[in-house]
């Protein structure tokens, strides 16, 4: 029989389906049978339930099931006969105009996926990234090390760059105080940046038991919405000055890092290793990040919204989980989806846009490619066997890695078309350090 598609707009669809009642009621009443052999109800042994009683009871229930079995068998048959590619989930609902006698009739609308080519990648351009692991980077690596493993002590003297200050503080704006604003204790390092640069002003030069008012002027893209852009009065009292302590760089210390008969020159080694492994990941990702866009430059694609939806949900409830494990309540802190929405444009687009590479160009990845990707990602732990043996026991990360695999056969076959150019960057720029 043949299938009528309507046309609503680049993606949207509709098609009419029809339900023959009489093949309802038959299967309702096999599937009311078989319940009957099992079904327990209070003053009947079961499988003596009379037929009348199973089917008040469940019968409802069953016809639901058997029609919507059925309207998703009808629209299954109907896309395949029609040789459509739905994206995302059909709105189905009963036709107000049904006429046909005998059959319950249905419309369902829904998007397909975009028919699209990959464009002409011969004009992009990619910079490769060339950075040298050098004894500089090694020694600026452990400094950052022993900045992480060091210690405070409580001294009597102003504040400076570097110290722990722990604060009480209280902002009002037009006098009435301010969610976030007032805090007990409140302990950070100064000059981290954790702070705003007018607050860490006032604190700079204080000395335990001083207090001090001053004023605060939001950014006005700070994440809180209520006080960005305003100025606010602050109240600070600064409790106690702390100064750090680094530790030595000795045996103690090199132990500290996993190198359990604390030598020093293999201490370094080591070091060195986990460096290279990590501007190995970083300019890759920097290769990866632009052969996307070049990706998506010369690829213009119609996107379903269905499938933009979706991702824009997967987004905001990933964003709220990892909110919530930080102790964020979202109650006071909402998500809006419309942030994140060009973010899952973007994550759809390039999805559909790889998914046709790897069908027209064969890039699947081997299992020989998921495999040395596994044993990589494996070499910075103790027991490398043991992480590659877990990689294969849990079919999620298994997937994740397949899912990387192909994106790096996608990169290589992008760099083969485009213009690959090689350039010298300094350590502290791939790292995302200040000098």
């Amino acid at each position: 029989m043949a299938v009528n598609v309507e046309t609503l707009g680049v993606l949207e669809r509709r098609l009419q389906m029809s339900v023959p009642v009489e093949s309802i009621e038959r299967e309702v009443d096999e599937r009311l049978k078989k319940l009957a052999r099992n079904a327990k109800l209070a003053g009947f042994r079961p499988g003596k339930v009379p037929m009348k009683l199973v089917a008040q009871t469940y019968g409802s229930q069953v016809r639901n099931e058997v029609l919507g079995d059925a309207v998703q068998k009808s629209f299954t048959d109907a896309v395949r006969q029609a040789n459509l590619k739905v994206a995302g989930y059909p709105r189905i609902e009963p036709r107000q105009d049904a006429a046909a006698a005998g059959a319950l009739e249905f419309s369902a609308t829904f998007e397909v996926y975009p028919e699209f080519k990959v464009g002409e990648l011969a004009g992009a351009s990619i910079e490769r990234p060339q950075v040298s692991v050098d004894d500089a980077a090694v020694d600026q690596t452990i400094e950052i090390l022993r900045q992480q493993r060091r210690t405070f002590a409580k001294v009597e003297r102003a504040a400076q760059d570097g110290d722990r200050l722990t604060v009480d503080f209280e902002g009002r704006i037009g006098g009435e105080p301010f969610g976030g604003g007032k805090a007990a204790g409140f302990a950070f390092v100064l000059a981290e940046g954790r702070m705003l640069p007018e607050f860490e002003t006032a604190a700079r030069g204080m000395r335990a038991g001083e207090a001090k008012a001053f004023e605060l002027t939001f950014p006005a893209d700070y994440h809180g919405k209520d006080v960005a852009g305003r100025t606010a009065a602050f109240e600070l009292k600064l409790q106690q000055v702390e100064e750090p302590h680094l530790p030595a760089l000795d045996a103690e210390f090199a132990k500290t890092l996993g190198v359990a008969d604390g030598d020093l020159g293999r201490m370094r080694e080591e070091v060195k290793q986990n460096v290279e492994r990590e501007v190995k990941k970083r300019t890759e990702a920097r290769v990866k990040n632009q052969v996307l866009d070049a990706l998506l430059a010369a690829t213009p694609i119609e996107l379903p919204k269905s499938l933009v939806t979706e991702e824009t949900r997967a987004l905001v409830e990933r964003a709220a989980a990892d909110l919530q494990q930080r102790g964020v309540k979202l109650e006071k802190l909402p998500l809006d989806p419309q942030a994140f929405e060009a973010a899952a444009r973007r994550r759809v687009a390039l999805g559909l846009i790889i998914a046709e590479l790897a069908r027209a160009e064969k890039l699947q990845p081997k299992p020989a490619e998921v495999r040395a990707l596994i044993e990589q990602e494996a070499a910075s732990y103790e027991s490398p066997a043991e992480v590659v043996k877990w990689f294969y026991m849990q079919p999620q990360r298994l997937s994740e890695m397949e899912s990387l695999a192909l994106e790096s056969n996608v990169v290589n076959w992008v760099l083969a078309q485009a213009k690959a150019v090689d350039k010298a960057m300094p350590f502290d720029e791939l790292m995302g350090r200040d000098k």
